[in-house]
């Protein structure tokens, strides 16, 4: 594989990416050359189908590393997007530490784990394999997301889980599962957040965060949140589309 995004992030190192969710193999094209560190490719929202992550992860290439958010913490979906070549998984709704655990379990290889052997992209369609089975366990990002009520009270447990790489906050789920959708400054959402918050720096666990601008994601790279998503690949096609044509008129 070629630069370790992993090292990078449990290392600490402050990683800045945006989200494709549009079944354009150009659009995370051209995003992997502007120069993010990382592409956030959203497997759960959306239109992305297999074969739609599949042709972005090929356009894409050595670029930049593609994490995929899968639409769930099954195995199935897992398995699917790591031997297409993805450089790690992003789980939705991981709200309890055998959750966690599963998840860990379902993108490590034998012995660390229990993820089904195939020959895919991954795996350059079987002319690596060995190479890619040796390597794969150190080098698959997991990330969990945090983003309901639940994942906050069984956070300190979930931070323990042995493989779990980072987790990543989900402000807009966690506000709704308070009855609070986008009330991101209610005080119960807020109080949530910093007990991820310090739960993660507790446990020396590395913290993503996702918002629609820079400006959004400022006070959370400031309280030392280093996997940042900025923007959506629509919002930053449609937002300077906007602008040009006020511009013009």
């Amino acid at each position: 594989m070629p630069t370790d995004f992993r090292t990078r992030l449990i290392g600490g190192e402050k990683l800045l990416g945006t989200m494709v969710t549009l079944p354009c193999p150009a659009t995370a094209e051209i995003l992997a050359d502007i120069g993010f560190d990382w592409l956030f490719v959203d497997g759960e929202h959306g239109p992305l189908e297999t074969g739609d992550i599949l042709a972005i992860l090929q356009a894409v290439g050595d670029r930049t590393a593609c994490i995929v958010r899968v639409p769930s913490a099954d195995e199935v979906p897992i398995k699917k997007v790591l031997d297409l070549g993805a450089r790690g998984i992003i789980v939705p709704q991981v709200n309890t530490a055998e959750q966690a655990a599963n998840v860990v379990r379902f993108a490590r290889y034998s012995p660390q784990g229990s993820r089904g052997v195939g020959l895919a992209r991954a795996h350059g369609y079987g002319m690596r394999f060995g190479e890619y089975l040796a390597s794969a366990n150190e080098q698959i990002s997991v990330v969990v997301q945090a983003e309901h009520a639940r994942a906050a009270e069984n956070i300190e447990s979930i931070v323990k889980v042995e493989g779990v790489d980072a987790v990543l906050l989900g402000p807009y789920d966690l506000s709704a599962s308070f009855g609070k959708p986008g009330q991101l400054d209610d005080p119960e959402v807020t109080g949530a957040i910093d007990r991820i918050t310090d739960a993660c720096r507790n446990a020396g666990m590395p913290l993503g965060y996702f918002g629609v601008t820079a400006d959004a994601v400022q006070p959370f790279l400031d309280r030392g949140y280093t996997l940042i998503v900025a923007g959506v690949d629509t919002l930053l096609l449609g937002g300077a589309a906007q602008g040009l044509l006020a511009n013009l008129r």
